[in-house]
This record gives structure tokens, C-alpha cells and sequence, in this order.
């Protein structure tokens, strides 16, 4: 995937990085081009297990017993759809390799509204309205990304794939705004630690200097 360095995000990054009394929050929001280069390494294993299996019944058919959002795992934009994900995760998380996810650990939300109202509320619940009301959250990321002709979906990884499962996570979301038309991505992930768990990485030692006061 190709990500794309957008500076109208710039500010609500900063923004989604902050701590409270009784936690730190980290939140980035990302977007990414689709790229064709991890598709065809995934397409390849698919094929592979499309082959082996064409011998049994359909009832037996590997791909008959996958629950997947995105439709039938037989078919190829079933398959489009899940490699662009679990590239975009790759790219955001160049540490980890999410080559091996399976379907069921991603869930095709309802609609984007329902998505963008949960969001609000955790934002809301953490006091940074702000972040909605003042930077203009939505109107950018529809700027980017046309929220009208996206489908969302979420990540729920076991603890064996799960990049925010470290000492002192208390909870995270991963949510994919999914556009075909633009062939564009963006992900939009939080997740929330104890205010003493260990400092990690991609926390400057900075990024807390904002407290309460700061809030608008």
C-alpha cells in the first residue's frame, strides 16, 4: 500500500494522542492507495488452496466454511477486499506481519453513521469533543476519502495478532473506511493504556504535554 501524506490530518493526529487522569489515549488516523504487490502474493496462497481442494464435495470446500464480510471467499473481489486490508495493516504496523489473518477477524459494519456516532461518543466519553467539533473531523475525512462511497470495516484480532495488546491496553478499535472507486483506505485506529503502563514507541515523550487545560 501507498500511503499518502495528507497535512489536513495533521492536527487531529496531534489531537488523538493525549492522556487524562486515568489513562493515555494514542489514535492515528492513515490513508492509503491500494497497491497491487501483496494482492498477488495472497492471491497466489488462495489459488493454492483453491487447487488442493477442488477434489472434495462442496460442502467440504474450504472456502464454503469461511464467514467473511466481504462475500464468498471463492471469488476474487471477496478476496480483493482482504488482501487490501491486511495490507493497510501491515503497512501501518511494519513491525508485525498480518499475512496469515483469516476473514472472521474482520466484521463489515452496518453503516458509516453508526461507525462515526461511535467514534464521537468515545471521543466525547475521553473529553475531546474538541477533536469533532473544532478541527472538523468528519468534513476532513470526507475531504479524503468520500464517506458516502465507503463501506467500514473493523479489525478484531486474537491476542496472537493483536499490535495494541500490550502491558497495560485497556481497549483499542481499528476501523477501515473502504473506498473502491478511489482505491483509497483509511484507517482509523485508537487504543486506550493504563496511565502507568510502560511508554511505548511511538509515544514522544512529548505527546502528553497537553493536559486537561488544553481541552477546548
Amino acid at each position: 500500500m501507498k500511503f499518502l501524506d495528507i497535512s489536513s490530518l495533521d492536527s487531529i493526529n496531534t489531537a488523538l494522542v493525549f492522556e487524562n487522569p486515568e489513562c493515555r489515549v494514542i489514535g492515528r488516523i492513515e490513508t492509503y492507495s491500494f497497491d497491487k504487490k501483496l494482492y498477488k502474493n495472497l492471491e497466489g496462497r488462495w489459488n493454492a488452496q483453491i487447487t488442493q481442494s477442488q477434489s472434495v464435495s462442496p460442502e467440504q470446500h474450504s472456502f464454503h466454511n469461511i464467514i467473511s464480510p466481504f462475500g464468498p471467499m471463492d471469488q476474487p473481489s471477496s478476496r480483493r477486499t482482504l488482501f487490501n486490508l491486511i495490507a493497510t495493516l501491515n503497512a501501518s504496523y511494519p513491525d508485525y506481519d498480518f499475512s496469515d489473518v483469516k476473514p472472521d477477524q474482520f466484521t463489515k459494519q452496518p453503516s458509516v453513521p453508526m461507525v462515526c456516532n461511535y467514534i464521537n461518543n468515545t471521543l466525547f466519553n475521553l473529553g475531546r469533543a474538541y477533536i469533532v467539533n473544532d478541527l472538523n473531523l468528519w468534513q476532513i475525512v470526507d475531504d479524503i476519502i468520500e464517506l458516502d462511497e465507503c463501506n467500514v470495516y473493523s479489525f478484531n484480532p486474537d491476542v496472537d495478532s493483536d499490535p495494541n495488546a500490550e502491558d497495560g491496553a485497556i481497549w483499542s478499535f481499528n476501523f477501515f473506511f473502504y473506498n473502491k472507486k478511489l482505491k483509497r483506505i483509511s484507517f482509523f485506529t485508537v487504543r486506550c493504556l493504563s496511565i502507568n503502563a510502560p511508554l511505548q514507541e511511538d509515544e514522544p515523550l512529548d505527546s502528553f504535554s497537553g493536559s486537561e487545560s488544553d481541552i477546548k
